[in-house]
Order: structure tokens, then sequence, then C-alpha cells
């Protein structure tokens, strides 16, 4: 029997295990992680994230899939094209909505393009053009793809953008001391001396594994998140609901990190992990406590990837200060089709030029590197 191809409105109407299947171990991309996102009103029609996964079928057996999202704005995707939606209204034309293809509020590499073949990744990819076409869209985008997807996206000739991370890398070391010893002397001085800067503040800092956090563990990280967005004026995009469906679902995932002084609770981190990667993803603190944040996102993080045996720390976007922390940049991409003929031309030009820059400021980044010469 042919291929069948279902754009469907939510991820709830498919089977988990299906889905996860075709998923593998990579928890920010399971059923349990986006259907908490739909559920908890954290993605939706309201917020501007139309839930609109492509599924692919053969007989009654998933054989591919992708998450996909109608955006009616360009927030919670960590690559920006507010400009091209600026130069869209400067002409007076509409770049909302748009398709997407990416995981909400996540700026991680991993599969986009969910197939076990070639042939159902191009369907895939053929879906997402159609599916554009036929809804009068004005462009379909997909965000940190891996190399697979990214080289059926490039098969098809869509146009790649490229991007720099900076990821955290375990070399088997037998304690922190050890990852200490392989940076420069400057560096490894000014991490000790924050570290100590920490105790001496009476800082206790606790790492909890998700199915041993409280509900008022989760209580104070949710006002903590909320604090980091109200400090910058903006509004969180995850419910609190969002977080309970997680601890729910995934617990064997979630590392959260608090910060104690005399027994009150003062900052929280929280990361997903799996066996092979941490992904840092949210903090915030009640209290302002110098240097917390490097011993709460990165320094507590990393000695756990070592207690752990976790190859690899995502640090996610931006962030050069994570550099001076033993974080090397990495490259990354996405891939964009633009429906307008005259401005799928002006935008390849300025993603040529873009990418030029991009590759000048990766090279500074590695001269910049925090490793003592060998």
């Amino acid at each position: 029997m042919p291929l069948k191809l279902q754009i469907s409105d939510s991820i709830a109407n498919i089977n988990a295990a299906s889905w996860d299947a075709l998923v593998g171990n990579m928890p920010l991309l399971s059923h349990a992680f986006l259907s908490a996102l739909e559920s908890s009103g954290s993605v939706g029609v309201e917020t501007g994230w139309q839930a609109s996964p492509i599924f692919v079928f053969d007989d009654d057996v998933l054989v591919g899939a992708m998450p996909l999202y109608i955006k009616s704005h360009s927030y919670g995707e960590y690559v920006f094209d507010w400009a091209w939606a600026d130069a869209y209204a400067r002409n007076g034309l509409a770049y909302y909505p748009k398709l997407l293809a990416a995981i909400p509020f996540t700026p991680i590499t991993s599969a986009r393009l969910l197939a076990n073949t070639s042939e159902v990744q191009a369907l895939l990819v053929q879906a997402l053009t159609q599916t554009m076409q036929q809804n009068g869209l004005s462009s379909a985008h997909m965000l940190f793809p891996d190399e697979s997807s990214a080289a059926a996206l490039s098969d098809a000739g869509w146009l790649k953008r490229t991007g720099v991370q900076f990821r955290w890398q375990n070399d088997g070391y037998e304690n922190f001391d050890a990852f200490l010893s392989t940076l420069s002397h400057d560096k490894r001085k000014k991490i000790r001396q924050e570290r100590n800067k920490i105790k001496a503040a009476d800082v206790v800092c606790k790492r909890i594994q998700g199915a041993d956090i409280t509900f008022d563990q989760w209580q104070f990280f949710y006002a903590c998140y909320q604090n980091t967005y109200l400090e910058h004026r903006s509004t969180p995009y995850l419910t609190f609901e969002f977080f309970q469906s997680i601890a729910q679902t995934m617990p064997q995932h979630i590392l959260l990190i608090l910060a104690y002084r005399d027994n009150q609770p003062l900052a929280a981190a929280l990361n997903i992990y799996d066996t092979t990667a941490l992904y840092g993803r949210y903090w915030g603190a009640l209290e302002f406590v110098p240097n917390l944040h490097f011993e709460l996102c990165y320094y507590q993080a990393q000695e756990f990837c070592i207690a752990q045996n976790i190859q690899f720390f995502e640090g996610g976007a931006q962030g050069e200060h994570k550099l001076a922390r033993g974080f090397k940049p990495r490259p990354t991409c996405s891939f964009h089709q633009i429906a307008h003929p005259e401005f799928a031309k002006a935008i390849a030009d300025f993603v040529a030029r873009e990418s030029e820059g991009i590759a000048a400021y990766t090279d500074e980044l590695e001269q910049r590197a925090p490793f003592r010469a060998t």
C-alpha cells in the first residue's frame, strides 16, 4: 500500500509509543514533552503556536512524523527573523502566519524529520512545501535540525542559515578538578574564586532528580522562572501546569538544582537530560547573590555530568560567558523556504552575508578557547 500522510491538529492524536519509537532517546522531542506543551496551554492557537504535526503511515504503522506549528509571531524560536517580517510589513505584505518545524521554546539540535528512510524524509519535506502553498503562508522554516534532517532539506533546495551555540564536553573526567586542570591558569583560578565566593556566602546547592522533587520545590522553581521574565519585562512562555505535567510523565529526565541559605531557597535551575546529553533550560533567583548563576547553571551541571558519565552539556542559545567556563562553540543551522520570489532572493542574499559574519565570529571564539596549551 502507498504511504499515507496526515496533518493533524494535536500530537495527542497519535499513539505516544508510536511517536517515541521514531524519536528515540531524546526527551525534548518526546510525546510526553510536546503533549505537555499543548495540554498545559503553553502552546495553542491562543498563544500563536497552532499545533499541526504531520504523520506518515505505512498501512496503520507510523513510519514518519514531524513536530509542526502554524505561527502568528516569531517569539520563542531563537532564530531571529523579525527583520524579515518587518520588511514584509513595509511592503504591504503579511509575513504571518508562517509554518514552523521546531520544538517550541527549545534551541536544541535534534531530528525534525522523524523517519527511518530517505523516502519518508523526502515525503515530509514535500508536505511542508505543499502545506505552505495550499494555505497561502508566507514561508516555511525548520529550526535546529540534525545532520540527517538538514541533508534532506539541502537536497530539496531549501535555504540554509547558520548559527553558533556553546557545548561542554565531558572527556571522561574523574571529577571537577580534573576538568579544571585542562583550562588555562587564569580561567582555572577565576572559576575557583567564583565557587569559593558562593561558599563564603553560606550558600548550599542541592541537585534533585525528578522523582524526588517535591510540589513545594516545583512551586519555588516556577516563582524563579517567572521572576526571570519579569526582570526583563516579559511574560513567561510556559505555565506551571506544563512543569507539573512533565514532572509526572518524564521525571527520569529532570534535574532541578536549588540554592539554599539557612535552609531557605534562593534560586533554581532546571535541566533536562538523557544518557548522552544534559540540556540547560531555565534559571531564576529571588535574591541576587554574586556568581550564583554560574554555580547553579554551569558548575553544578558539569559536576552532575561527570558523576553520571554524561558526555555533553548543551548550553543553548547565546552566552559568550560560557566560553570561559569550558564550553566550545559549535555550528547550528536552520532551513527556510520563502514563497515570494523577490523576497526569497533578498533573504538568500542576506543569509549569505550573515554566514560570513558567523564564520568570522566562530573563528574568533575558537581563538579565545580557555584551554591550556598541550
